[in-house]
């Protein structure tokens, strides 16, 4: 397979300067434009002749409509991984932040500290705050529970043959199970299973409950050893079950500002996903090792552009996720939603201040 030519470092600058001209008018882009940016220093002739290479390299295409240039998904990706990389160079420089960037941030962290009674208010807070602040559509993910260390188990006589489980996570998270079980068993015994549980299980991950410690188990259970593999089973289902996961949108309207996708078809499919949250679990990444658009030097953001993006109607726009993550390890998914001529550089900005600031408010809260 033949490799694709690395651009030289004019075609970069010309690229860029399109990006960012369409990213700040949303319209096609010619030479003449490009030809008045005082650092190119380029003629109208010069600038047409790169953009026909960069049209046929796939980075640009024109409109029908129109003789300018528009980016191409596999422009916005070469400018979105650059931007990315020179992230960490930049991040002594960043902490040089202007005063208006100071005060927008201050104004976030005031919105976000408002006191909330419980968890859910506080991530539609954050859903809000977010799409409020870059004036796109936001997602945000309940914490997930799995991968948390057990903290206590309680097990309780409900009726002769059902048992309710307390299951304590790190982090205070609780879930109740009613285990129905297939032979009586006393006080007693109850109370010394209670004991093998704790003393065994406790402080461990769902990962660190191995085969081995789970045999050596249910060894000493003796005769109620159908009970402990009942009650291992509830403790397996309960911290690993699926629909714990929940999900809050916000700014699903904010698309009606970009022309882009404010068409009736694609924006009835893109707020109908939004609004009742269809597909958006395939943006829950909790670990980035898969994905294109992830690097680990960049606090778990992950960029999807066009069609990298998971969720067929958001085909048309730009998904930017990151991870935030919580005391205990406790982890969710925090997304903003937009077109694909979206401020990345804010957005990225913006995701990263979230992250750093949720861990606070969740312990205040």
């Amino acid at each position: 397979m033949e490799m694709e030519p690395r651009l030289d470092d004019r075609k970069i600058k010309i690229l860029k300067a399109i990006i960012q001209n369409y990213l700040d008018t949303g319209e096609p882009v010619g030479s003449r434009t490009i030809s008045k940016l005082t650092d190119l220093q380029l003629s109208s002739a010069t600038i047409r002749n790169e953009m026909a290479d960069l049209e046929e390299l796939g980075y640009i295409v024109q409109p029908h409509t129109s003789a300018g240039r528009i980016p191409t998904d596999k422009g916005y990706r070469l400018y979105v991984d650059d931007m990315m990389s020179k992230k960490e160079e930049e991040l002594s420089e960043r902490e040089q932040r202007t005063i208006d960037k100071e005060k927008e941030l201050d104004s976030m962290k005031d919105a976000l500290s408002e006191k909330v009674d419980r968890v859910e208010e506080l991530l539609q807070n954050v859903a809000k705050v977010l799409a409020n602040n870059t004036n796109y559509a936001t997602m945000i993910t309940t914490p997930k529970v799995t991968g948390n260390k057990l903290r206590f188990v309680q097990l309780s006589q409900l009726e002769p043959n059902k048992l309710l489980a307390v299951i304590v996570m790190e982090g205070n998270l609780i879930r109740n199970k009613v285990i129905t079980i297939s032979e009586d068993i006393s006080p007693e015994h109850l109370l010394k299973l209670n004991l093998l549980l704790n003393t065994t299980l406790t402080g461990l991950s769902l990962q660190e409950m191995h085969l081995g410690l789970i045999s050596k188990m249910e060894s000493q259970a003796g005769e109620h050893i159908g009970i402990v593999k009942e009650v291992l089973d509830a403790i397996v289902e309960t911290i690993t079950k699926a629909d714990d996961l929940k999900i809050y949108t916000s700014g699903a309207t904010n698309i009606f500002k970009y022309p882009e996708l404010s068409e009736s078809g694609k924006a009835s499919e893109l707020i109908y996903a939004l609004e009742e949250k269809q597909g958006l679990s395939g943006l829950v990444k909790y670990n980035d090792d898969d994905s294109d658009g992830a690097s680990d030097d960049n606090h778990g953001i992950q960029v999807y552009i066009g069609n990298e993006t998971p969720v067929e109607s958001m085909k048309d726009c730009s998904v930017v996720t990151a991870t935030y993550e919580l005391q205990d390890g406790m982890k969710g998914t925090i997304g903003i939603i937009g077109p694909k001529r979206m401020d990345y550089e804010k957005v990225v900005d913006t995701l990263k201040e979230m992250q750093t600031h949720l861990d606070d408010v969740f312990k205040k809260t």
